[in-house]
């Protein structure tokens, strides 16, 4: 008999220390187009066993015993600060957990999109969001810093690590899109490398990057890794959109206090 594939959680420099990591589709339970560790849609599936083994062996990987907390993510810039455990049934709409509690275990989902997990050690407060563009755009992690400063982290202080997603080089779009970053900043052209007729190429991660550079972390880290281009590692939404796949997993990106 096969042994299990194992979980390879990837870990950051910048949260050296901090329970985390990020995590592709190796050492789940799903099969079929989601084969690996598929954690769901939006976190709100109803649980099957596999989902649910698969949960458990995320937690056992990264922070073994803690509670896994989730958010419906809605791609805003909404954030939640959790001070307790909560029911499946009862998950805030949000794209953005905060805490300053021990033993809470904050999940981010993505297919493409930016997870960041966020810490200020000294303070004991840790953050994770969801950055897709439209909450990028619209300043989710904007919000999820003030969040944690709000329960006394130092922004100076937080560390922060973009996970793996989608890479400039594999990230095609038009000019209308180019144009509502632009329209807000002239100075977020940089973000774009010229495409073809009509069409560019955006640099999520380091547009993240400048937004919370700009909110004023003090360490930020890209890691530097591209969902779309690397099929055997990490789910892609836009990798199974150009295959004409019906349907795509979602990976999880975990960070916790002990």
């Amino acid at each position: 008999m096969l042994l299990p594939e194992p979980i390879d959680p990837i870990s950051a420099i910048a949260l050296a220390g901090i329970p985390h990591g990020f995590l592709g589709r190796r050492g789940g339970v799903s099969t079929g187009l989601m084969a690996g560790l598929d954690m769901g849609r939006r976190g709100q599936d109803e649980i099957s066993p596999e989902l649910a083994e698969n949960r458990r062996r995320a937690i056992a990987a990264v922070m073994p015993g803690a509670t896994l907390l989730t958010c419906y993510q809605i791609h805003s810039a909404d954030v939640a600060t959790v001070s307790a455990p909560f029911p499946d049934d009862a998950r805030p709409q949000a794209d953005a957990l905060v805490t300053d509690r021990p033993g809470l275990l904050l999940g981010i989902l993505t297919a493409d999109c930016a997870p960041v997990l966020l810490a200020d050690r000294t303070a004991g407060v840790i953050g994770a969001a969801h950055a897709g563009w439209k909450g990028a755009l619209a300043g989710v992690t904007d919000a999820c810093v003030a969040a944690m400063a709000a329960l006394g982290a130092d922004r100076a202080r937080i560390a922060a690590a973009i996970g793996p997603c989608i890479a400039r080089a594999s990230y095609e779009v038009n000019d209308s899109f180019r144009a509502r970053f632009t329209a807000v900043d002239p100075a977020n052209e940089r973000f774009f490398a010229d495409g073809g007729p009509g069409h560019g190429r955006f640099d999520l991660a380091a547009y993240v990057a400048h937004r919370l550079a700009a909110a004023g972390v003090g360490r930020v880290e890209t890691l530097g890794l591209d969902t779309y281009a690397d099929a055997d590692r990490f789910y892609s939404y836009r990798r199974a959109t150009h295959r004409g796949e019906a349907d795509y997993g979602r990976q999880i990106s975990l960070i916790g206090l002990r």
